[in-house]
């Protein structure tokens, strides 16, 4: 029972992640640079997920769990959510400056709670975390720093790949630094303010260790890790 109630959260928090990251996007004021692929945001997603998890099988070989399997079908979830979200958007086209900032702060404070919920239910990874933690089981190094590097190469890649094809920025603009600064800051808060809910919803306390996991230092980095 209380495995299905994790999965159920987990699940929320994943539709919370989508509409977060589909306000984001609709504030066009720096999200991933799709436009010139013949996919949509979910479908790119799902791609990039999968790839994510053969890079983890290939890094792990045999000491993959076969768990993380579920990568996959949660992959696929989370691309529909995505795209669901971005029609369920469909009226939202901010034009001016100050209102595309509202909706990427908006964004940010939903994708924020999504990701505290996502930890909060501590089931299966989504393929990103997994990617790390496959890094950090092969060659023996901390999570918290292989996840800030992993979402610095992904911007720096972003970045390359806009020059490469468009010959300027396209997609990368302030509001990705926004997000990366703010949904960690974000969620921590919602793990310090809602920090009754693990007993409420599953009848036990957060550990010191999880907390540590969850809820940052210096309030800018969220990590996910399970053993």
């Amino acid at each position: 029972m209380e495995k299905a109630k994790r999965y159920i959260v987990f699940f929320i928090g994943l539709f919370i992640n989508a509409l977060g990251i589909s306000f984001i996007t609709k504030a066009d004021l720096g999200t991933s640079p799709i436009s010139s692929f013949p996919f949509t945001l979910g479908e790119f997603t799902v791609a990039f997920s999968v790839l994510l998890i053969l890079l983890q099988i290939l890094l792990l070989r045999s000491r993959f769990e076969k768990i993380q399997l579920l990568q996959i079908p949660v992959s696929l979830i989370f691309g529909y959510f995505i795209d669901f979200t971005m029609n369920l958007l469909f009226f939202l086209a901010p034009q001016s400056y100050p209102t595309k900032l509202v909706s990427l702060l908006i964004g940010c404070l939903i994708l924020g709670f999504g990701v505290y919920t996502e930890v909060l239910a501590n089931v299966v990874m989504l393929p990103g975390e997994g990617f790390v933690k496959a890094v950090c089981t092969a060659f023996n190094r901390e999570f918290g720093k292989t996840k800030v590097c992993f979402d610095a190469s992904m911007s720096i890649g972003a970045a390359v790949i806009s020059l490469v094809l468009f010959h300027h920025m396209e997609g990368v603009r302030e509001g990705t630094i926004i997000s990366a600064l703010l949904i960690g800051t974000i969620a921590g808060f919602y793990g310090r303010k809602l920090s009754f809910l693990p007993g409420l919803l599953f009848g036990e306390k957060k550990s010191d260790e999880e907390k540590e996991q969850t809820e940052p230092e210096n309030g800018l980095v969220i990590t996910i890790a399970r053993e």
